[in-house]
């Protein structure tokens, strides 16, 4: 960018190099400032977004996420979602724990799976419920678990 501004200066015929120097200077302050601005996510923030990405893809319905962090040591997060049938809860709970093992190396732990009612899923800094909808409409474990402040839905 410093090069090609002394390359339009040299063409134009305009040799005011003080004045180039500043948008120089201002050019290299904005780069270092942006930077700085990148935030990483933690790992609990990363397997979170991951979870909610490919609930979404797989089609999982009313996805609320709920965050307990500073309210309990079980987790970072809670996710909460239904899916249509039996079979679609079951099959939600396998590829989410695939996804989760194929990309952080994680076995998550899951209770539920063979009725297909309310599968639970440990991955650890996030749990997820999984829920035929009559059955999370019958326990409501997101009115239990959330405040305004940190319930979020998709």
């Amino acid at each position: 960018t410093i090069k090609l501004i002394f390359s339009m200066t040299y063409l134009k015929g305009d040799w005011d190099l003080s004045q180039h120097l500043h948008v120089a200077e201002k050019i290299v302050t904005q780069k270092k400032t942006k930077a700085v601005k990148v935030k990483k996510l933690s790992a609990s923030d990363e397997l979170r977004k991951l979870v909610i990405n490919s609930l979404e893809k797989e089609k999982a319905e009313d996805i609320i996420e709920i965050d307990l962090r500073g309210r309990t040591e079980i987790a970072d997060y809670m996710i909460i979602c239904s899916g249509r049938s039996s079979r679609q809860v079951t099959a939600l709970a396998d590829k989410i724990s695939d996804i989760i093992k194929n990309q952080f190396g994680h076995i998550s732990k899951i209770e539920g799976k063979s009725l297909g009612d309310w599968v639970l899923l440990d991955a650890g800094d996030v749990i997820v419920h999984i829920f035929r909808p009559e059955v999370r409409d019958f326990y409501q474990l997101e009115k239990m678990w959330s405040t305004d402040e940190n319930l979020t839905s998709d």
